[in-house]
């Protein structure tokens, strides 16, 4: 970002996310002085810096959301949104699939004419085009260790957490077919109700009632997964419950019938609040 000039004989900038100041085409100065701390154009600056910031976040939450829900993303909207440095971020090095499924690539560049530049599991540079394309949850993606062993190989770092993400897959014959529920991670203590549900916003999830909740979407089917935490405004102490998957209706799913991305992200849910549990001296960690 260029210098701008700002009160008298000052020039001010933002620098990872902060104002900083200089003379007038002299050396950055190690602090803001204090004559330009209520200045317009450094309240100006401050504004923008959260405005980018909330911005990145929200970039970050759609390509997540893109991820998670595997849902086709249009070719098109990726080139019109990668000048954008924010976007760019958070699409870079993404694990994207065209028109084959089986064909997985990690993205490293947008064409001026939109196609899109791709890096294969083979390290050849490939240029798509598809109408969409998907950027797939791990457990749905092919040899998933060998595109992890690649991307280390690349050095390959992902601002949106998929292609090392925590998976769970459902074994078959693991539950009874009328079951719903799982108990893998029942009976985590926690000193507080309150705790525990600040354990589960944090982690980005819902609060609603005596359940943490995330959203699911598997196969075009939208659905809930669900983690009892206990009663709210309850003050003694706590513990997770079972987990278990609804839809839009609130209907329990089997667990036979619950798809391998609802399942896989209800479970991470259900083990990252059970992670945060009190863990007595002498216990099992």
């Amino acid at each position: 970002m260029a210098w701008l000039t700002a009160g008298e004989g000052y020039e001010i900038t933002l620098e990872d996310g902060r104002v900083v100041a200089r003379r007038a085409g002299g050396r950055q100065l190690k602090s803001l002085p204090k004559a330009l701390r209520d200045d317009p154009e450094v309240d100006r600056l401050r504004r923008l810096s959260e405005w980018l910031d909330r911005h990145t976040a929200s970039c970050l939450a759609q390509v997540d959301t893109w991820m998670v829900s595997s849902l086709p993303v249009p070719t098109e909207l990726i080139a019109r949104v990668w000048p954008d440095e924010a976007w760019q971020s958070a699409l870079r090095d993404m694990a994207v699939v065209g028109d084959d499924p089986d064909e997985v690539g990690f993205l490293r560049d947008v064409s001026a004419d939109g196609e899109l530049r791709l890096v294969d599991l083979d390290g050849e540079t490939v240029r798509i085009a598809p109408r969409t394309v998907t950027l797939p949850h791990p457990v749905l993606l092919p040899d998933l260790e060998d595109v992890r062993d690649f991307a280390a190989e690349l050095g390959i770092t992902q601002r949106v957490e998929q292609i090392h993400r925590a998976t769970w897959t459902r074994a078959d014959d693991a539950h009874r077919k009328e079951a719903t529920e799982v108990r893998d991670y029942a009976g985590g203590k926690f000193a507080s109700r309150f705790g525990l549900a600040a354990r589960a916003t944090s982690l980005g999830y819902r609060v609603s009632g005596g359940y943490a909740t995330c959203k699911v979407r598997d196969g075009g089917r939208v659905g809930e997964a669900s983690v009892w935490i206990g009663e709210p405004y309850w003050e003694g102490e706590s513990e997770t419950g079972g987990l278990s998957w609804h839809d839009e209706d609130g209907r329990a799913i089997r667990l036979t019938e619950v798809g391998p991305v609802a399942w896989s992200e209800g479970m991470r849910m259900a083990a990252a609040l059970y992670a945060g549990r009190t863990i007595e001296e002498g216990g099992n960690a």
